[in-house]
C-alpha cells in the first residue's frame, strides 16, 4: 500500500465528528425522533462517535444499532471466498423513525443501496439520512449522502482509507494508490 496523503489527522478526524453531529441535530430539529445506524464495519463506530457527540450537545442519547449488509450485496454470489457475515444489531423498532444511515467512505453506492433494502426489510422508517464521513466520487448509482465529513474527488486508481482507533488503532485517512488488479 502507498500512502500518496494523509488527508485527516486524529484533531480532524474529531472535529469531523463534532461537525457532523451539529449538521444531523440542525436538520432533524433535535434527537427527539432520531436513530443512528452504523454500517459494518467502521461505519458502526464513527456512529458511536456521533450518538456520544450527540448526547453532549443536545442531552439526549438517539437509539443506536449496528447494520450488517454483506447478505444485501449485488455482488454476493459473485465473490470467489466465502463472505464473512457478522450480525445486525437493531433492537427497537425503526418505524416512523428518523434514520441517520452512518458508514465511513462513500464510493460506487451499491453498499448503500444494500443497506437501504436492508433496512426496509425491518420496516417503515419516516426518513432515512446518508452520513459519511468520506465521499470520494465514482458513484454508480444515484445515491447521496445528505451529511458529508469531508468530499475528497479521487482517480479511479486512488482509495480513501479510514483508519479508526477502535479496528486500527489510530483516527485518520489516508489517500492511497490502489493495488493494481492482475
Amino acid at each position: 500500500m502507498e500512502i500518496k496523503a494523509k488527508l485527516i489527522d486524529e484533531e480532524g478526524f474529531n472535529r469531523t465528528i463534532t461537525r457532523l453531529a451539529h449538521e444531523i441535530l440542525e436538520k432533524n430539529k433535535g434527537s427527539k425522533n432520531l436513530v443512528l445506524i452504523g454500517m459494518r464495519t467502521r461505519g458502526e463506530f464513527i456512529a458511536e462517535r456521533i450518538k456520544q457527540k450527540i448526547k453532549e450537545i443536545d442531552n439526549s442519547e438517539p437509539s443506536y444499532g449496528v447494520l450488517d449488509v454483506t447478505l444485501y450485496r449485488d455482488d454476493f454470489r459473485k465473490r470467489l471466498k466465502q463472505p464473512e457475515i457478522s450480525v445486525t444489531n437493531i433492537t427497537f423498532d425503526v418505524n416512523d423513525r428518523d434514520i441517520i444511515l452512518i458508514d465511513d467512505v462513500l464510493y460506487t453506492g451499491r453498499t448503500v443501496r444494500a443497506a437501504l433494502d436492508a433496512l426496509m426489510d425491518l420496516g417503515r422508517p419516516s426518513t432515512i439520512q446518508l452520513c459519511v464521513l468520506v465521499d470520494r466520487g465514482h458513484r454508480e448509482l444515484p445515491i447521496k449522502a445528505d451529511f458529508i465529513g469531508k468530499n475528497i474527488p479521487t482517480s479511479i486508481n486512488e482509495e480513501v482509507r479510514v483508519r479508526i482507533k477502535e479496528t486500527d488503532g489510530e483516527d485518520a485517512v489516508y489517500l492511497i494508490n490502489a493495488p493494481s488488479k492482475n
